[in-house]
């Protein structure tokens, strides 16, 4: 099976095999290029590290470095569908070298941007950074699901986990090199590692064969055909717009935090260093959540995961309105833990709804929930979500998520 969009449908690897041959006898090699890739992309986790420095060197107002992250998110919601198409007609591996290119020369780009241009730094950076990030999500999820199509929790757990962890990493990136370098160097050489890892690992990224019927199922009403929605008819059911829903609800019991997760810990006591770490606790909470959560909806159903995870996002986002000091990073690791482990459920579950042969296009359609979450969020933040109202506005939306989830029934092909 040979992937169009590129130069030659073979990438020479040792022993003379073919990429697809290669990948076909070390299939979990797809697991490790998707972690590898993942690791790199989890911006929006880390950007209250972000935050601070960028708005010392582009003197950026608290506002300006605000809207650069609705943009990254936007972006992002916005790619998953574009990334989606992308993957579907050329294959993972162009959609992860568009990405690439995107992703890496996002962070190059900024790098070389003049302080006195920071006016451009949402056009420059988070447009491209938001759009590359997703470029390169459905092209790792859906190849490795469909490696794993009989395991996809659990395949997406782990490559979930890299992208909780991700925050860890680029915050300490930022924090260390940015302290010792400046941002510009910190930007500059983040962008060159994306560019060679994942260049290399996307370049070994390519669907598997199509699966052969064995001889005894072969015949005519022997077997049921496999589940494929087109996105134009899954856009007519109503499980679709449950989980569109899903996805929109779950982003501000998040979004309405996670900007300003430092600056609240050192309103709650914490000093400037503490205040950080909730971002690293938080990554790993994130990983753990992305791991674990997709597992578990394999034995015990995806709706039922979604519902106990909405109850619990609730539950922290009123616990944080209070929480002081150490607590608070403790809550907003749970949130972390919570709403990445939704975020890695729902590629499963839209695939078990709809089909893996439009997973990434379907997914990117459901994606668009993050986009309008993410501007809703901002313009919560900005008129409405002042002080406790934040707090409590999370609480309505995960309630209203879990009410999503309860009311979500699987589909059935032609339906």
């Amino acid at each position: 099976m040979h992937e169009t969009g590129l130069p030659g449908a073979y990438f020479s690897t040792e022993r003379g095999q073919t990429v697809e041959n290669f990948a076909a006898q070390r299939r979990w090699m797809i697991v490790v290029l998707g972690a590898m890739i993942q690791i790199l992309t989890g911006i929006p986790a880390a950007w209250g590290a972000f935050r601070e420095p960028l708005m010392q060197h582009y003197a950026l107002q608290e506002e300006g470095v605000g809207l650069a992250f609705v943009f990254l998110v936007a972006a992002y919601g916005l790619g998953c569908l574009l990334g989606g198409f992308l993957q579907d007609a050329k294959g993972p591996r162009t959609a992860g070298l568009w990405g690439t290119a995107l992703l890496s020369g996002a962070f190059i780009g900024a790098a070389f941007l003049p302080p006195e241009k920071a006016e451009a730094f949402w056009l420059l950076f988070s447009l491209p950074a938001g759009l590359g990030s997703a470029f390169l999500y459905p092209a790792v999820m859906s190849c490795a699901q469909k490696w794993y199509a009989g395991r996809k929790g659990f395949v997406t757990g782990l490559i979930g986990g890299a992208v909780g962890l991700s925050g860890g990493f680029l915050t300490l990136w930022v924090r260390v090199l940015g302290e010792k370098l400046g941002m510009r160097w910190a930007l500059g050489t983040l962008g060159g590692v994306m560019l060679a890892v994942c260049t290399a690992a996307s370049c070994l990224l390519v669907n598997p064969p199509a699966p052969k019927p064995k001889p005894e199922e072969q015949g005519k009403n022997k077997n049921k055909p496999p589940k494929d929605i087109l996105p134009g008819e899954m856009l007519r059911t109503w499980p679709f717009w449950l989980c569109f829903g899903m996805v929109l609800l779950a982003a501000p019991t998040m979004l309405l935090f996670s900007p300003v997760i430092v600056k609240l810990g050192q309103e709650r006591g914490l000093s400037e260093g503490a205040a950080h770490l909730s971002i690293v606790v938080g990554s790993f909470g994130s990983a753990a959540g992305r791991i674990l959560c997709p597992m578990k909806s394999d034995s015990a159903g995806r709706r039922r995961v979604c519902m106990a995870l909405f109850a619990a996002l609730a539950a922290l986002s009123a616990w944080l309105a209070f929480a002081p000091g150490w607590q608070l990073i403790a809550c907003y690791t749970g949130l972390a833990f919570c709403y990445s482990g939704l975020a890695a459920v729902m590629p499963a579950l839209s695939s078990d709804l709809f089909g893996l042969p439009h997973a990434g296009i379907n997914y990117g359609f459901m994606a668009l929930g993050m986009t309008a979450g993410s501007l809703g969020s901002w313009a919560l933040n900005r008129y409405l979500a002042q002080g406790a109202y934040r707090h409590w506005i999370a609480v309505g939306a995960a309630i209203l998520g879990g009410v999503c989830a309860k009311k979500l029934k699987p589909t059935v092909q032609g339906q």
